[in-house]
């Protein structure tokens, strides 16, 4: 089957790697359905994808990953106009700064019901289409998902049980034909990360007995972010993914997800990414 005939829906694509890797999935030849929470902040996507020259080939949908109803209305109207589902892509989602002492278990309920539920929803509707199709799954994680990062504890739980879930379906789907891969980006410079910086000053200032301890992983991040690779060069990497024959389980998209992900995946007893993340805070 040519690419053109194939259906895929990406999910948070008004922005940052989601809006980059609907207009470099058209461009690849696939069938776009792009959604987003709010569908008037889609300018951005609808310029780009003007830019690219693809706009036939998007189709620009509303889906709330977090209302069920609406996830099933969005994969149902995949079904009706293309008559398929060949792949998902699940890329919506939040972020969070601040330790639960601070933050409550609010925030957690939150912040998993995007992240994870807002997966686990979609997915599961999703999955007999893509059994019809041998289609695949392609969720982005991060490396929040393996390597549990200083006050971002809700971000991290939510992107561990991400990879926790998908690593546990991943060989029952693929008894009936349905491949299932994460993508772990390191640092991106987007608009995800840009929305959490107005918070800081004042998560900094109500800090309490973490005060020192935030401020100082507020610099190193920053830091990190100097080197951050672009929306497009880890949305090519999903990309990839997306029409491999074979796709790996896990992907990473940076020589740093690389060797940050080495660390973590032969840590037996956890002091090597203390070692890590240790000094992120003093």
């Amino acid at each position: 089957m040519t690419a053109a005939l194939r259906t895929v829906l990406i999910t948070g694509t008004s922005s940052g790697i989601g809006l980059a890797t609907a207009v470099q999935a058209a461009e690849a030849g696939w069938t776009v359905v792009a959604t987003l929470r709010d569908t008037g902040r889609a300018d951005a996507l609808r310029a780009a994808v003007a830019a690219a020259g693809v706009t036939e080939r998007v189709r620009v949908e509303r889906l709330d990953v977090t209302d069920p109803a609406s996830v099933a209305a969005a994969v149902s109207g995949v079904i009706s106009e293309y008559g398929r589902l060949d792949a998902v892509i699940n890329n919506a989602g939040v972020g969070q700064l601040g330790t639960v002492e601070q933050t409550g278990v609010e925030a957690f309920r939150a912040v998993l019901e995007t992240n994870f539920f807002g997966v686990v929803e979609l997915t599961r509707v999703a999955l007999p289409h893509l059994r019809a199709s041998g289609g695949r799954v392609i969720t982005l994680s991060s490396l929040g998902g393996l390597i549990g990062q200083p006050f971002n504890e809700a971000y991290c739980a939510a992107k561990f049980a991400v990879e926790g879930f998908l690593e546990s379906l991943a060989p029952v789907a693929a008894t009936t034909g349905v491949q299932v891969s994460v993508v772990e980006p390191g640092p991106v410079a987007s608009e995800f990360v840009t929305h959490l910086v107005p918070s800081v000053p004042g998560l900094i200032e109500n800090a309490g007995p973490y005060e020192a301890a935030f401020k100082a992983y507020f610099e190193t991040t920053a830091a990190l972010f100097e080197q951050a690779q672009s929306s497009a060069d880890a949305a090519a990497v999903v990309v990839a993914t997306l029409t491999a024959e074979r796709p790996p389980f896990r992907v990473q998209t940076s020589d740093l997800a690389r060797e940050l992900a080495g660390i973590k995946l032969s840590d037996l007893d956890g002091s090597a990414v203390q070692a890590v993340t240790g000094p992120w805070l003093t």
